[in-house]
């Protein structure tokens, strides 16, 4: 697959401002030499995503059997009933480091890179597949990687690890988690501007006349798909406005009834399904216009504090509900699968040339621990996406009584689709060969 430099890429300026554009059939927009009739352009870069819900799910509906279209899933992954034919359920991977405390924090800190973790308090772990790929990738777009969640981080700490394992799995270096991003606002400013912050005017203000100028160079079909990408831009920007004047985080709840202080300009959406949605539309608009080719989305904390009245789950804090497979928890575990089957939706439909945003997408969703009693043995994996054409969905694979199931190896086997070949990740030395 070829990389490209940034500053070979196709782009609408304004002031302030710096655009990527999607996928078009009337320009190399991913910065190749411009084609001759006889040499067509490359096709679109793979990207990845990682999704992350905290607390593992219903002991008894996480599973699937069969394949194809036929595959049949457990009640948790119902939302993604539609996408069984782009599916790899992966089962009995494990991260031998995250054994040794058997507490949240200890569980987590580790996810994606498998490395040994600090405790006393310490902040020590490693360098996750996602940041590892974004030093690769990084001269390659505008932001080398786009770090989104939901919920706080929290810096306390339990049981001898600190709980900052519990809030990030993406890490920059051993001591350095990628800053969390939950400020749906500043996320999409740091896609679209050049600086992050409150801008006078919005992004496609800041652009139109580019757009207009470049409008006139183009086929039908990619007006058509520059107006959609355009309006797409909008709505979020506007949602993102609009959500900023509802208030403070929903589920995290301080001591006091009412803030002692005056709301950020920007906010927070107050409704937890909003927050998500916007996160999930902007990673899907990162990848989109190439702005970024790596994203991780925290949907919330391992220990998670949130709370769920949009579904009639009010009584209780996840990391709670997270202890028993109560019908209230198969309802949240569903309601983070639909976030999932959002993004895939909204990728699918996008057309870069022959294949989908999603076909060109590894969509990786995940958890910690298998459900709500710490059990670490095996870990939750769903693969969504074919990588460019490299992975064929509809499968089931099943590691569980098998040397060797180390979750890094499934990591080598990703890198391996976006062509970095390291000899070794975390404690696994050779990829799953039927990824």
């Amino acid at each position: 697959m070829p990389t490209h430099h940034f500053s070979r890429r196709t782009f609408l300026r304004g002031l302030g401002v710096t655009m990527a554009l999607p996928w078009m059939e009337s320009l190399n927009v991913w910065g190749d030499t411009p084609p001759a009739s006889t040499r067509p352009a490359s096709g679109a870069p793979v990207r990845l995503a990682v999704l992350f819900a905290g607390n593992g799910f219903h002991s008894k509906e996480w599973w699937a059997k069969g394949d194809g279209a036929e595959m049949q899933l457990g009640r948790v992954l119902t939302p993604l009933a539609d996408f069984r034919d782009k599916m790899l359920f992966v089962r009995g991977l494990y991260n031998e480091e995250a054994q040794k405390g058997n507490i949240h924090s200890s569980q987590t800190g580790n996810l994606l890179s498998g490395a040994p973790l600090a405790s006393g308090g310490e902040i020590r772990s490693g360098t996750s597949i996602d940041q590892l790929l974004a030093q690769r990738y990084g001269n390659s777009t505008k932001v080398p990687s786009l770090v989104l969640g939901c919920e706080k981080s929290n810096p306390s700490v339990h049981k001898n690890y600190s709980m900052l394992y519990s809030s990030h799995i993406s890490w920059s270096s051993p001591t350095t988690p990628t800053p969390l991003e939950i400020y749906p606002a500043l996320a999409f400013d740091r896609l679209f501007k050049d600086e992050a912050g409150k801008g006078d005017a919005c992004v496609l203000d800041a652009v139109l006349a580019d757009a207009k100028d470049l409008r006139r160079n183009i086929s039908a079909n990619d007006q058509r798909k520059l107006d959609e990408y355009l309006e797409s831009v909008r709505d979020v920007e506007q949602r993102i406005a609009n959500a900023g004047n509802k208030g403070e985080l929903q589920g995290w709840r301080p001591s006091l009834a009412k803030p002692n202080i005056p709301r950020p300009a920007d906010g927070i959406p107050q409704n937890i399904a909003e927050h998500m949605r916007l996160m999930c539309d902007i990673l899907v608009l990162g990848f989109q216009t190439d702005t970024t080719r790596i994203t991780t989305l925290k949907l919330n904390n391992d220990h998670s504090s949130l709370r769920f009245p949009n579904l009639g789950v009010d009584y209780m804090i996840h990391h709670l509900l997270s202890h028993s497979d109560t019908d209230d928890w198969l309802k949240v575990n569903q309601f983070f699968l639909e976030q999932v089957a959002y993004i895939a939706r909204k990728l699918k439909a996008i057309q870069e040339g022959p294949r989908t945003l999603l076909d060109n997408t590894m969509l990786m969703f995940c958890s910690s621990m298998l459900n709500g009693n710490h059990d670490a043995s095996q870990l939750p994996i769903v693969l969504l996406g074919a990588a460019g054409g490299r992975i064929r969905g509809g499968r089931v694979l099943d590691y569980k009584d098998k040397p060797e199931r180390q979750m890094c190896r499934l990591y080598l086997s990703m890198m391996d689709k976006m062509d970095v070949h390291p000899s070794t990740f975390g404690d696994a030395t050779k990829p799953l060969e039927q990824v």
